[in-house]
């Protein structure tokens, strides 16, 4: 099955918006999302795409590039961007909620890594200066969250970072990838068998 490098155009995409975004004026109130996004509903796809600076776009395309591309090699550049899509556009309808406006990808990103810890947990990656499996990086990427979260709640918001937009799509994401870590097993007379990867896509070529 072809590498399709799905992760790396999303990324490309954001570059160019973020360019928009730097030389355009009004373009990112245009497609920022608020309280009037129930009535111009693109924004809740348009502001994945958006970011509020260098730092905020080279960390979330960083990311993508690396869980996402991980992430396709296991489950298909289709499910890849299903999980991005999805899981982007159901955090976005839950932020509005919360927050006045709110853009960037992270919450589709949350997503990527939600559904890679559930096909993949023990994946080893570098992360808070330690080698560590994906699992109990995504745990502590959560509980941080979770204090962002609760801090906003009670009226103390430590800083402007979306924690419920992040945690929404690390959820979603995780179910996701649940789902499409089914694939990876078959039963056959009340059994189940593991397979490996080339397996895998062997067994979905003949039964989808």
């Amino acid at each position: 099955m072809k590498f399709k490098f799905y992760s790396l155009w999303l990324c490309a995409i954001m570059i160019v918006v973020f360019l928009f975004q730097l030389f355009v004026n009004g373009f990112t109130e245009l497609l920022i999302l608020d309280d009037s996004s129930f009535v111009q509903p693109w924004r809740f796809l348009t502001a994945i795409f958006l970011h509020g600076g260098a730092g905020h776009l080279l960390y979330n395309i960083f990311a993508l590039a690396l869980f996402g591309s991980i992430l396709e090699k296991l489950i298909t550049g289709k499910k890849l961007l299903l999980v991005f899509f999805l899981t982007g556009l159901i955090a976005n309808l839950i932020a509005v909620n919360f927050y006045s406006s709110s853009l960037g990808a992270s919450g589709a990103i949350f997503g990527v890594i939600g559904a890679l810890i559930a096909v993949r947990p023990g994946l080893p990656i570098f992360a808070f200066g330690i080698p560590m499996p994906i699992f109990l990086a995504g745990i502590i990427w959560a509980a941080g969250d979770l204090l962002g979260a609760a801090a906003y709640f009670v009226g103390n918001p430590i800083n402007n970072t979306g924690n419920i937009a992040h945690l929404s799509g690390m959820v979603i994401g995780l179910f996701l990838g649940f789902l499409f870590r089914e694939k990876e097993s078959f039963r056959e007379n009340g059994v189940r068998y593991r397979l490996n990867e080339h397996e895998v896509r062997r067994w979905e070529d003949d039964n989808l």
